[in-house]
């Protein structure tokens, strides 16, 4: 088995969380109940768990002249998902921001695209020219 990575967040609603996920993103859903869900985002865990309200406030930051929120989790894809992935949500205008590319012809060139859940989580995913450059500096 690959290493899989577990996310546990607060959630206002549950039943908008699974469908988010399930009919836009196309994730799957696993062991849920009506007080918490288990998504499955590309073979990772991520669990929300119905909590009410509650906010969060973060700053953003600039990356190449770019601004992004600091708050954020994500997904690197192969490039022919990624691609796939950002043609379905832009042609459903689901997208928070816009496709960037950064470090264009650098070492760890690659793209970006950040949606936002029904909780508020921006989620971004990103996908790297070369996949062996994702932790290389």
């Amino acid at each position: 088995m690959n290493p899989q990575f577990h996310l546990s967040l607060p959630c206002r609603h549950i039943e908008a969380t699974r469908r988010f996920f399930m009919e836009i993103i196309g994730a799957s859903v696993g062991r849920q109940s009506n007080l918490w869900c288990d998504i499955n985002l590309f073979s990772h865990q991520i669990t929300y768990t119905k909590c009410g309200t509650f906010s969060f406030d973060y700053p953003n930051y600039s990356f190449e002249k770019t601004i992004l929120p600091s708050f954020h989790f994500g997904v690197v894809l192969p490039a022919a998902q990624w691609q796939d992935l950002h043609y379905r949500l832009e042609r459903e205008a689901f997208l928070h921001t816009p496709a960037t590319e950064f470090l264009t012809g650098r070492v760890g060139a690659h793209r970006s695209f950040f949606v936002k859940d029904p909780n508020g989580y921006l989620i971004e995913f990103k996908s790297f020219d070369k996949a062996e450059e994702v932790f290389v500096a």
